[in-house]
């Protein structure tokens, strides 16, 4: 694997990871009882996208790690599918 498509994978589990973690924790200000005038009721009250960012970031070097494990150091890839399964049962 290339350094651009390691970069490539990276940034679309890092992606799919953020949207995986960002509901995690959020308490809205209907939750709290403390609205706002002017701003929707579902809206977070103390939101830190640094943290989510930092988190995500670690979820995906992991989920990445593991993925180039497989991939690389084990060899499985699409291709190795029609193999696990014999062709006689």
């Amino acid at each position: 694997m290339g350094w651009i498509n390691a970069l490539a994978i990276y940034f679309i589990i890092w992606w799919t990871a953020l949207f995986a973690i960002l509901p995690i924790g959020i308490r809205s200000q209907r939750d709290e009882g403390e609205m706002i005038l002017g701003t929707e009721h579902g809206a977070p009250v103390n939101f830190s996208f640094w943290r989510k960012a930092f988190w995500t970031t670690v979820v995906s070097t992991l989920v990445f790690a593991a993925y180039y494990f497989v991939t690389e150091v084990l060899g499985i890839g699409i291709d190795s599918f029609p193999n696990f399964i014999p062709d006689r049962l």
